[in-house]
C-alpha cells in the first residue's frame, strides 16, 4: 500500500509541476511581458482574418507580426542560450527568421529563398544590435556606446561568417533553379562538377540517361513534317527539301515552334534548336530522299562536341489516283519515318 501511495504522490506531484510551468509560461506575471505581445499577435491575427477592407486588414495583420517579433525577442533575451561554438543566442536565430520571413515572405508564398537566404545574416545583426547598447531593452534606462575591441572582433567575424551561410544558401537556391530550368544538363556526366554531385547507383548498375526535352522535339515535330509532306504535290514537296538545308526553311521554323510551344516552362528553350539533313538514297532513283530531322543541343556538355538527336524519314514521289486533262498522272509525296529517335553524343553532321 505504501508503494502504490508514494508513485499516486509522486505522480500528482509530477502532473502538478508540468500544469504548474504550464501557467507560469502561458499566464502573463503582469501586463507588461512577453506573454501579453504574443496574446496581442494572436487577437490581430484573428482580427485580421474578420476585418473588412484590404488596408484596414493588413494594417492588423502587420501589427500582429510587430507584436510576435517584439514577444519572442523579448522572451529569448530573458532565457538566453547561445548556439553551442558560436556567440550567436537561439533567440536571435528565431527572431531573425521571423523578421526575415515578415520582410520578405510573399502572401502566397512566405517561406521563399530570400527570406531563407537573409535568415543567417539578419539573425547575426540581431546578436550584434545589443553590443551597441547598455541596458536590457526591457527597462527605460537604455543608452548607447560603443563595443569594445575584443566585441567587435566577436561581432565582425560573426556576420561574416553569417554573410557566407547566406552566400551557400543564395548558391544552392541558384543551382537547384538552374536544374530546374535546365533539366538537360543533369543528364550529363558531372563527375567533375564542384557544385553538383549525384548520389546513385555505381555506374555499372546505373542506367545511362539522355535528355527527354531533345526527344520530345522530335516526337512533336515527326507528325507536323508528316502533314506537311504526306500526299502533297511532289513539286512543293520536292522545293521545300531542297531549302531545308538553310536556317530560316520551314522545317526549322516548325522545329522552333515546337520547341517554344513544348519547352516553354523550360530557359533551356533556347538552347535547343532543329536542323534537317537530305540527302539522295539511290543514284538510280534520284528521286529518292533521306530526310534526317535533328534536335540539336547548343548549351554547355561535359563534352565539347556536344550531342543530338535524329529521326530519319524516307521521302519519295508515288502516283496520284487523279488525272488532269491532257497531263500525266499528277506526282503525291510519301513519307515513311522510323519509330523511334537515335541519341548521338558528338558533333551534328554538316550540312550537305
Amino acid at each position: 500500500m505504501d508503494i502504490i501511495k508514494d508513485f499516486l504522490s509522486s505522480t500528482f506531484k509530477f502532473i502538478q509541476d508540468i500544469l504548474s510551468g504550464t501557467q507560469k509560461l502561458l499566464w502573463p506575471p503582469q501586463s507588461y511581458s512577453w506573454q501579453s505581445l504574443i496574446y496581442l499577435s494572436v487577437f490581430s491575427w484573428f482580427m485580421s482574418y474578420w476585418a473588412a477592407g484590404f488596408f484596414v486588414k493588413n494594417i492588423i495583420a502587420f501589427c500582429g507580426w510587430l507584436f510576435l517579433i517584439a514577444g519572442t525577442a523579448w522572451y529569448t533575451t530573458d532565457n538566453p542560450v547561445v548556439i553551442p561554438g558560436t556567440s550567436m543566442p537561439v533567440g536571435a536565430l528565431i527572431t531573425g527568421g521571423l523578421i526575415s520571413l515578415f520582410a520578405f515572405g510573399g502572401e502566397k508564398n512566405l517561406l521563399n529563398p530570400v527570406s531563407f537566404v537573409l535568415w543567417p545574416t539578419m539573425s547575426a545583426l540581431i546578436t550584434a544590435i545589443p553590443e551597441f547598447f547598455q541596458g536590457t531593452g526591457t527597462t527605460a534606462t537604455v543608452s548607447a556606446k560603443i563595443p569594445k575591441p575584443e566585441a567587435r572582433q566577436k561581432i565582425i567575424v560573426l556576420i561574416l561568417s553569417s554573410m557566407l551561410v547566406s552566400c551557400w544558401l543564395q548558391l544552392y537556391f541558384v543551382v537547384d533553379n538552374w536544374a530546374k530550368q535546365y533539366p538537360s544538363i543533369l543528364t550529363d556526366n558531372l563527375n567533375n562538377s564542384v557544385l553538383v554531385k549525384k548520389i546513385a547507383l555505381p555506374e555499372e548498375a546505373t542506367p545511362k540517361k539522355i535528355p527527354q526535352n531533345g526527344l520530345t522535339i522530335l516526337n512533336k515535330l515527326v507528325p507536323i513534317i508528316i502533314t506537311q509532306i504526306d500526299d502533297q504535290s511532289w513539286s512543293k514537296v520536292e522545293r521545300l527539301l531542297k531549302n531545308a538545308r538553310t536556317k530560316d526553311s520551314q522545317i526549322a521554323k516548325l522545329g522552333r515552334k515546337v520547341i517554344d510551344t513544348e519547352l516553354a516552362a523550360y530557359k533551356e528553350r533556347d538552347l535547343w534548336r532543329v536542323e534537317a539533313r537530305v540527302e539522295g538514297i539511290n543514284p538510280k532513283s534520284p528521286d529518292v530522299y533521306r530526310l534526317s530531322l535533328l534536335s540539336i543541343w547548343s548549351g554547355p556538355s561535359s563534352k565539347k562536341e556536344g550531342y543530338y538527336f535524329k529521326r530519319s524519314c524516307q521521302v519519295e514521289p508515288v502516283a496520284s489516283a487523279s488525272f488532269t486533262r491532257g497531263r500525266e498522272n499528277r506526282r503525291k509525296a510519301e513519307i515513311e519515318c522510323n519509330t523511334k529517335s537515335s541519341f548521338f553524343a558528338e558533333s551534328p553532321p554538316p550540312q550537305g
